[in-house]
């Protein structure tokens, strides 16, 4: 099920919030010419969309995904209804059956298929796609469009100076659902890397941090979680906690000690479509 897995490391850094403002989408397309980031997932809801598929057709070389949003932001179909404020509304919704959860992200996908963008991989904004109607719903939605790699968001273990001790004894507490969320993506021949990271890190590292993740990188084939941009106007005024955080990540990303980081450990940049 999993990417190949040999003594090579192979490293996918991907960019989440592709599409959510425009100074997002700008620092994303820097981190990639400029640093390490080869992957982004793209929001068909954002509301800077159009300007994140005019990006990604003049930089062909960025693998682009799906960043499926179940929470925040509003639904690309009429009448355009607002999603669940948080995970807490979003679960509370799909028992009550007021929200068709099938139905809002095979819209997603389509959305981004017409625009004519071929998706590699998939995500959930949120990681709600650990919530297991949404995971059986993504694995469904991954075989019928063809997009085989799914997010699996479990980090490895690391030790990293700076993570909050309730993120650290969160992402812990995840790994009870493991076992449960590689069989219901099996069951649908979904694919994923062999390990993950960045769900402790998000909002909390700059370059030094960076540098001993990748110190810390396992062999086999890693998807690194990010979120960077350019933290302009339009981000600050935007309902979102990562703020400044981005510009922190972006700096990281493109780092000189990052990049010769990558090459001194000998780890290799790949995207999903290279695996």
């Amino acid at each position: 099920m999993n990417g190949r897995a040999n003594t090579e490391k192979l490293l996918i850094v991907n960019a989440d919030d592709f599409g959510f403002t425009r100074d997002v989408n700008e620092g994303i397309v820097h981190a990639h010419t400029h640093g390490i980031l080869t992957a982004a997932t793209l929001m068909a809801n954002g509301g800077a969309f159009d300007h994140a598929v005019e990006l990604a057709k003049r930089h062909p070389s960025l693998d682009i995904g799906c960043h499926l949003v179940l929470v925040g932001g509003r639904s690309p179909l009429p009448p355009h209804k607002p999603y669940p404020k948080d995970l807490k509304a979003l679960l509370a919704a799909i028992v009550k059956r007021q929200l068709a959860v099938e139905r809002e992200l095979a819209a997603q996908i389509e959305k981004i298929l017409a625009a004519g963008v071929k998706p590699t991989h998939l995500d959930t904004h949120k990681h709600t796609h650990l919530l297991p109607p949404v995971l059986e719903t993504v694995a469904r939605l991954s075989h019928r469009y063809g997009i085989p790699w799914v997010r699996r968001p479990f980090d490895y273990p690391m030790s990293a100076a700076g993570v909050p001790l309730a993120r650290r004894l969160l992402s812990r507490s995840l790994e009870v659902l493991r076992r449960r969320f590689h069989r219901a993506l099996s069951s649908r021949g979904c694919r994923t890397t062999d390990h993950f990271a960045g769900f402790q890190l998000t909002g909390h590292f700059d370059a030094r941090e960076l540098v001993a993740l990748l110190e810390q990188l396992p062999p086999g084939s890693t998807e690194f979680m990010t979120h960077p941009g350019f933290c302009t106007g339009e981000l600050l005024s935007s309902r979102t906690r990562l703020k400044e955080s981005r510009r922190r990540e972006l700096d990281a990303l493109t780092a000189e000690e990052t990049r010769e980081a990558v090459k001194r450990l000998g780890i290799r940049l790949v995207c999903y479509r290279d695996l």
